[in-house]
């Protein structure tokens, strides 16, 4: 299994090294070129997602065929594994929607601030607002985490 992670690793470095080479030297606009670099990454992503693939599936393979006894008494379930995953989702999508209301919110309030100086409160309050979108997510799942 660690070959499937050497083979990710290397896919991921080699893509990273092409990247950062050929934005220090670029290469002239010849179509030969251009098809052979979409070949290259086209393999690489291959590859990338096959060892994805077989990395997933030698997983499962390991960890089903893991042994039961007395030494995993204190293992998390299947159960509460998703109890707990189903917990995070909230923080993650609120997080997620805070984010992309801060975004244009932000903007608008450097633009307004830019022009009336005195509007700073006002936009600060709706930069909060924006915020407490997060907040709410943080709350749900620390609820839920009680219920468990």
């Amino acid at each position: 299994m660690y070959w499937l992670l050497a083979l990710i690793t290397g896919s991921l470095l080699l893509l990273i090294g092409l990247g950062i080479h050929y934005e220090i030297h670029p290469l002239p606009a010849n179509h030969s070129t251009q098809r052979r670099l979409k070949s290259i990454l086209a393999f690489n992503l291959i590859t990338f997602i096959l060892a994805q693939l077989g990395l997933l599936l030698l997983g499962i393979q390991e960890v089903m065929a893991a042994p039961t006894g007395p030494e995993t008494v204190h293992d998390i379930s299947i159960g509460m594994g998703l109890a707990i995953l189903g917990i995070g989702i909230p923080t993650a999508f609120s997080t997620i929607g805070a984010g992309i209301a801060v975004g244009p919110v932000g903007a608008a309030s450097l633009a307004v601030i830019a022009e009336k100086p005195e509007m700073f409160g006002r936009t600060l309050l709706y930069l909060g607002l924006a915020e407490g979108i997060a907040i709410y997510g943080l709350v749900v799942s620390i609820l839920l985490l009680g219920k468990i």
